[in-house]
């Protein structure tokens, strides 16, 4: 299936909601991300504090792609914007894990965190939104970084499914072990995407050279979209 090439005009707006989105996600994560880490700092939450850093990489993230969109040229921003992406999810990833095992060996006891909770619960309304309005206009516009990111926001979805499963266990039974394994869920999920995001694998994003009509588009082959050529 060839995808149709956007217009000039249908371009400049795409390339004009990915800034919007990206400046609302930037804004919303650095509150998650201070509200998280203090109260996990607080509450000797490794799940929790995790989830905050996360809300950092998401930041990161989102910052990349504002800086490639912010030249004349994005394509040629794109490849150093989605290594940026990677390396942050592979940071994530490490700290998450190192906290997790120590609070699993007993050395650190997680708390109750009604902060926490309603977090959780907070991020599972708003971030699913944003990362479905990315993914759909990266998609359009071809921007592989755009949908890394979206993807990205869409891993902090779950992350906030994880990390309440794992504070309300916590919180109501006194299962400890419950935020650790939230942690971990994180750290994998953070290493499958960090390496997704290394390869440029953006499901269903075409090269931006693309849009510019140095090579044919024939995106959406592959099983993420749904569709076959």
């Amino acid at each position: 299936m060839i995808a149709a090439t956007p217009t000039a005009d249908r371009m400049a707006v795409l390339r004009g909601r990915i800034r919007i989105v990206v400046s609302i996600t930037i804004t919303w994560n650095v509150i998650e991300a201070v509200i998280a880490i203090i109260a996990g700092g607080a509450a000797s939450s490794a799940a929790l504090v995790g989830f905050g850093l996360d809300s950092i990489v998401e930041v990161l993230s989102a910052a990349a792609v504002a800086w490639q969109f912010a030249a004349p040229d994005p394509q040629r921003r794109e490849k150093t914007a989605l290594r940026v992406i990677a390396v942050s999810f592979f940071a994530l990833a490490a700290y998450v894990s190192v906290d997790a095992v120590l609070a699993l060996i007993g050395l650190n006891e997680p708390e109750h965190s009604a902060v926490g909770i309603v977090l959780a619960a907070l991020s599972l309304i708003v971030m699913p939104f944003l990362s479905w309005f990315e993914r759909r206009t990266g998609r359009e516009l071809g921007s592989a970084s755009a949908v890394a990111d979206s993807k990205q926001t869409l891993i902090c979805t779950y992350l906030s499914a994880a990390l309440l499963a794992g504070l309300l266990l916590n919180s109501l039974f006194g299962w400890a072990w419950a935020d650790s394994i939230a942690a971990l869920v994180i750290a994998v999920f953070a290493i499958r995407e960090g390496v997704e995001a290394w390869r440029g694998d953006a499901c269903c994003a075409a090269p931006v050279a693309v849009l510019t009509g140095e090579q044919e588009s024939d995106t959406c082959k592959d099983a993420c979209c749904g569709e076959t050529s």
